[in-house]
């Protein structure tokens, strides 16, 4: 709706007004007439309405604000005949283009990475700016005035609202890999809430890696992002219990796991790793098929995934990965010597704040047998957690801190260091 809104009105602010103003016109028409056959082209042609209405009352609002509109298209004045049931945007497979067309001025190289980042999960995905924040390890407030900058900035730097040009590509191309990524992340293990996924959010970031990969099907980046969507999605049934509990990796039940989502992942990494020298997404694709193509927990090739991690340094020398490697280091060097990383990682100070730190440090001394200090850490983890699920996992542990790990509650969370 946003993304259809902002056509027409030329102005992220305005098009976010119109949209509230359909919901409220939304509650009181349903509620007297029923919801009409489609809701959601009623209040996305409702919203496009208003931001109409609004041009033509203030003509000057298009000398002050920029255009975000492309320059053949115009206000439509065909919508304003068309019945309110009907979807200005025709058949269902336009809505994706507006989405893109976003996604991409969200990500334009005039905006900072990180406003980019944060811009387009609130606006295209529809995070919660509270969310965003936890992403970003900042208050809800400072996030809230960094989106205000970045929207600004968009105005003033006059950004289009369109797909780049190919030339423009190589600019945009990865932050946008980058926001597809961080936001499945974010649907895989919510930050806040009751459940562990939110699945609208994986969906979403499904939807947009498949479509970012028909645009562009001969970039390995792009295949690999959407290889490694689909291989860890694909435990998604199995990560929790009936009751909400969230299951470790060994307790999966792997019978269950999604294999034509995971042949398809096998295709994509092959494909990537035969094209040359792999990217980060390939290589972090290929991570999380190991683990998924292992035929039991304990069978699994740590010593090849610990090879893989050292590649994936090289071409991404994150030191939330150098975090990620220590799970598998532990399976093949002892749970001391990856206690000895985690503990130069912590020192440098990248990582204050990130719950998982603590969580596999506590790992590692629980297996070591520093039960105190392993209880001092799940405690640090468990006060930076939000999510209830987690939140529950973690009391466990810290309430007995005999056995078991918490490899699980990092496996596939590769954020970029810039975006924690």
């Amino acid at each position: 709706m946003l993304a259809a809104t902002v056509r027409v009105a030329g102005d992220l602010d305005l098009a976010e007004e119109c949209v509230q103003e359909a919901y409220a016109a939304a509650m009181q028409s349903w509620t007297r007439d029923g919801v009409p056959a489609s809701p959601a082209a009623w209040l996305t042609t409702a919203a496009r309405r208003r931001a109409v209405d609004a041009i033509r009352r203030e003509q000057t609002l298009r000398s002050k604000l920029p255009l975000l509109l492309e320059p053949e298209e115009t206000v439509e004045d065909t919508a304003m005949n068309r019945p309110l049931d009907e979807d200005l945007d025709g058949p269902d497979d336009s809505v994706p283009d507006e989405r893109l067309r976003l996604i991409f001025t969200c990500c334009h190289p005039a905006l900072a990475q990180e406003a980019q980042v944060a811009l387009t999960l609130r606006l295209v995905c529809g995070v919660a700016t509270a969310d965003v924040a936890r992403a970003f390890l900042v208050s809800e407030p400072t996030m809230a005035a960094r989106l205000t900058r970045a929207k600004k900035k968009i105005s003033g730097a006059r950004i289009p609202y369109r797909v780049p040009r190919p030339a423009e590509l190589p600019d945009r191309l990865r932050p946008v890999l980058g926001v597809i990524h961080l936001l499945f992340t974010t649907g895989h293990t919510a930050p806040s809430g009751v459940d562990l996924v939110r699945a609208d959010l994986v969906e979403r970031a499904l939807h947009l890696a498949r479509m970012l990969h028909d645009l562009m099907p001969d970039e390995p980046e792009a295949r690999g992002l959407l290889a490694l969507l689909l291989v860890t999605d694909a435990r998604r049934a199995t990560r929790v219990d009936s009751a909400g509990r969230l299951l470790r990796l060994q307790e999966q039940d792997r019978t269950r796991w999604d294999r034509r989502a995971m042949a398809e992942a096998r295709d994509l990494i092959v494909a990537g790793l035969r094209g040359g020298r792999p990217g980060r997404y390939v290589l972090q694709a290929a991570i999380a098929s190991l683990y998924a193509e292992a035929p039991s927990y304990d069978a699994t090739d740590w010593a090849q995934v610990v090879a893989l991690y050292d590649r994936l340094l090289e071409v991404w020398p994150s030191p939330v990965v150098a975090l990620n490697r220590t799970v598998p280091l532990a399976m093949v060097a002892g749970p001391r010597a990856a206690l000895a990383e985690v503990d130069a990682l912590e020192q440098q100070g990248n990582l204050a704040g990130y719950q998982y730190l603590y969580a596999v440090k506590a790992d590692l001394l629980r297996r070591s047998g520093q039960l105190g200090q392993a209880r001092e850490a799940y405690a640090q983890a468990l006060a930076l957690t939000a999510n209830e699920a987690e939140r529950a996992f973690l009391s466990e542990r810290l309430s007995e801190p005999t056995a078991a790990d918490v490899g699980e509650a990092v496996t596939g969370r590769h954020h970029d260091s810039a975006h924690v």
